[in-house]
């Protein structure tokens, strides 16, 4: 696996620990119950919030009012309460998926590159919503494109490896028994698993006991 590996007890707890050493300028996020769980802290966490920018990594086609908003859940969690510099929605970029895509790509484009992106894994491999066997996973132009399967609710809009790639620094958070099985290929570097595949000037894994089976 690429980067560094930090097995600990509470994961979000290490993980607003590591915002906070880190100072980013700006932060992009994931979704999920870990992300979730990291948010929560945020809220509380020793950072400078009215000097973040604040984007996303992925977001599915859905109202930000909506449960399985990222963004929303984002916004319940932590950025409602700590008012950061400026939040960069994702599913408010445009009017339709592919408009929202590039308003997006071009605004990454024009920003310096991401402090601190924030990733999850799923089940199945995939970070962000870069799916297996997705036509997202050979995009070597784009930075934001939609993508979507048969298998994962909703059109989504996701930074492709080569957006990821522009970032200062990559955090993965991946906690429970349940990302067991995804973690070990990632750790044993198979590229079926698209989170292995993920390149930036630094990668940080953060796992706990029941996700390394380190137990």
């Amino acid at each position: 696996m690429l980067g560094t590996l930090e097995i600990v007890p509470d994961v979000a707890q290490r993980f607003a620990a590591l915002v906070a050493e880190e100072k980013p300028s700006s932060i992009a996020l994931s979704g999920g119950n870990t992300a979730r769980h990291c948010y929560e802290l945020l809220a509380t966490a020793n950072v400078e919030w009215s000097g973040v920018e604040v984007f996303f990594g992925d977001e599915r086609w859905v109202p930000v009012d909506d449960p399985d908003s990222n963004e929303g859940m984002a916004r319940l969690a932590f950025l409602d309460q700590v008012m950061p510099h400026g939040i960069h929605s994702l599913c408010r970029a445009g009017d339709t998926p592919l408009i929202a895509a590039e308003a997006y790509d071009t605004l990454l484009r024009a920003a310096p590159p991401l402090d601190l992106v924030h990733l999850g894994l799923g089940p199945d491999g995939h970070t962000a919503s870069l799916f297996p066997d997705s036509p997202a996973l050979d995009d070597v132009e784009r930075l934001v494109v939609t993508n979507g399967d048969d298998l994962h609710p909703h059109q989504r809009l996701t930074l492709t490896f080569p957006g990821i790639a522009r970032s200062r620094l990559v955090v993965f958070t991946v906690s429970g028994a349940e990302k067991r099985e995804a973690f070990a290929r990632v750790r044993a570097g198979d590229a079926t698993a698209p989170a292995a595949r993920v390149r930036a000037e630094r990668v940080i894994w953060i796992a706990d006991a029941d996700a390394a089976d380190d137990a």
